[in-house]
């Protein structure tokens, strides 16, 4: 069996790489000609993505897109469990985006040098880089482009649910008054257990809830107030589905 998922796990690392190089001109020169050539990259990313998930036996299914309204700058907060999620935020999320990544993933061959146009980079062991990140993360909502944070600050490898939440995407949420956006995955970390590089095919649930508006926490800045709603919303969306 561990023989199957090998040669699996090659292949589907064979298409990924190969996908990459064949739409990588397309992603990265419309982000080098013009600031707004996003969407045009985005539209190639989720072409990249569905076409390797499709190859490789992954499926998808997504409820609550209706929350999402598509001019609206979201702060979008997901449960990190697998690497599997680089692939399901393009294709859960029908928006334009940014992501904030931690620092080692710029070094991955072919997918870092893609993803860098795409991602705020950052160093969480140093305080200046996460401060520098927050800026960037003000710079993108300013343009009303929507970011996505694991707010767990770094993949959940525990029995636990949720990691405690981290205080930076509340925090830019109470300052700029954008709201903040649920999204809960489910099954990722069986397509790629935790601490394993093996794949196998399977479904990606993934389900957004309606957005917390974080003004009734702005007049006294009560940033631990909107992360313990945000923790309550994402845990029973996960302990529901799950």
């Amino acid at each position: 069996m561990k023989v199957i998922q090998w040669i699996y796990t090659i292949y589907a690392a064979i298409i990924f790489i190969a996908l990459m190089l064949a739409l990588g001109l397309f992603i990265l020169i419309p982000l080098l000609i013009h600031p707004k050539g996003g969407k045009i990259s985005f539209f190639f990313i989720r072409v990249w993505a569905k076409t390797w998930s499709f190859c490789s036996g992954i499926r998808y299914k997504v409820e609550g897109r209706e929350h999402i309204q598509a001019n609206t700058p979201y702060i979008y907060i997901f449960n990190h469990r697998s690497f599997i999620d680089a692939p399901v935020i393009p294709i859960a999320i029908p928006q334009e985006i940014r992501a904030i990544g931690k620092k080692e993933l710029s070094k991955v061959p072919f997918f870092g040098l893609f993803l860098s146009r795409v991602a705020v980079w950052v160093d969480r062991k140093s305080p200046e880089s996460r401060k520098k990140s927050v800026q960037k993360l003000l710079e993108i909502l300013q343009k009303d482009i929507s970011i996505v944070v694991a707010p767990e600050g770094t993949r959940n490898n525990s029995d636990q649910t949720l990691l405690p939440f981290q205080r930076g995407a509340f925090r830019i949420s109470v300052d700029t008054g954008v709201p903040i956006l649920p999204m809960a995955v489910i099954g990722a970390d069986k397509i790629m257990k935790r601490g394993s590089i093996l794949l196998k095919p399977g479904l990606v649930r993934i389900y957004f809830s309606a957005p917390i508006d974080p003004k009734p926490y702005q007049p006294t800045n009560d940033y631990n107030g909107l992360i313990e709603k945000s923790y309550n919303r994402l845990d029973a969306m996960i302990l529901t589905h799950e």
